[in-house]
């Protein structure tokens, strides 16, 4: 039997912060300095890898660093973390990959699966088809209290039809892929001879090397050099994106600049699944080298559900609302809760 209401779980946001206050963002655990930066020369092996889904990784040096940040409560205490070389995906996974892995699979997504309403009891039989929730703003909006205002369950909505069954990826096919579920992720890192990242290898690649305590993994100011580094939202959330970056929705991959290892969208557009189990905070007694997270989850807000942890922010990432695009933020999901700004990228071992 399911423990959970469909809708509910639909709507569960990658940004769980519902304050408008800067201050509850850091408090509320919903959806850095660095220390033996790690040598940047790739001897030994090749720093760019094509695997079987013809997607170019980048390599990134393994080493020590510190992993958290004082910003935000759910990623305290830092610590020091080791990590071995891996590679990673230049980018986040495209509708164009994703539609060739189901092609060769016959794969069903969660979101594209039929309920069956024993595992729902007490949810209104009509709601109970496939789907999922889609972002679709809210003009009336008087607070940020209440998520449900601004995300809707839409019938038929899936990775192939993003904001339902009229909608279509065709000219998105090099936008990230959404609507993921994490046993989707997983499916997908598998057929393609890969896996998802632990949540500290995820963040030395978005360090880069080059980060330290900046309030952004590129430095201490929104924009470098003038140029938007990421896709999140500019505006009065939920009311109206101003697209100041250029897009309102998912941008196509690499429509923003590469960090220091050519490794494209880390902040912004669209989060991403880790494998990592999320617990609010970090454990001072877990492993240090190579840590794959906690053992199980437990969320305090919602402490029956199983979350897995999110990184990077996405599109609706806003300081109003969510504050957790910056460096050290972290997201959180429940597993078979798909989004239209939920996807993910691949790692591989060395």
């Amino acid at each position: 039997m399911k423990t959970y209401s469909l809708l509910a779980l639909a709507l569960f946001l990658s940004c769980q912060n519902n304050s408008t206050s800067s201050v509850a963002n850091q408090m509320d655990g919903s959806t850095c300095a660095m220390e033996g930066t790690p040598n940047r020369n790739n001897s030994g092996t090749s720093a760019v890898k094509i695997t079987e889904d013809k997607v170019k990784m980048i390599k990134v040096k393994g080493g020590k660093y510190n992993l958290g940040s004082d910003y935000f409560d759910d990623a305290k205490p830092g610590s020091v973390v080791e990590v071995d070389d891996f590679y990673i995906d230049e980018h986040e996974v495209t509708n164009a990959q994703f539609a060739q892995f189901v092609k060769e699979t016959n794969y069903l997504t969660v979101a594209e699966r039929p309920l069956d309403p024993k595992e729902f009891p007490g949810v209104d039989p009509s709601m109970l088809v496939p789907g999922s929730a889609v972002f679709v703003g809210n003009l009336e909006a008087g607070d940020l209290s209440n998520p449900l205002s601004w995300w809707e369950y839409v019938k038929g909505a899936s990775w192939n039809h993003p904001e339902g069954p009229n909608s279509t990826i065709e000219g998105r096919e090099n936008h990230p892929v959404v609507h993921i579920a994490y046993e989707d992720a997983e499916a997908y890192a598998k057929w393609a001879g890969k896996r998802l990242p632990t949540e500290a290898e995820w963040e030395l690649a978005a360090k880069a090397n080059t980060h330290s305590d900046e309030e952004f993994y590129w430095g201490e100011e929104l924009k470098k050099d003038g140029k938007w580094m990421a896709n999140t939202y500019q505006g009065d959330f939920p009311k109206k994106n101003f697209k100041l970056d250029g897009f309102s929705g998912s941008a196509p991959v690499k429509s923003y600049p590469a960090n220091a290892l050519g490794i494209y969208d880390m902040v912004g557009n669209v989060w991403e699944w880790c494998s990592d189990f999320y617990r609010a905070g970090y454990d001072n007694n877990s492993s240090k080298v190579n840590p794959k997270g906690p053992s199980d989850s437990h969320d305090p807000q919602e402490p029956g559900l199983v979350k897995r942890v999110q990184r990077g922010g996405s599109f609706l990432c806003v300081d109003s609302y969510c504050e957790r695009y910056k460096a050290g933020g972290r997201g959180k999901g429940e597993i078979n809760s798909p989004t239209n700004n939920v996807g993910f990228r691949c790692v591989k071992g060395i």
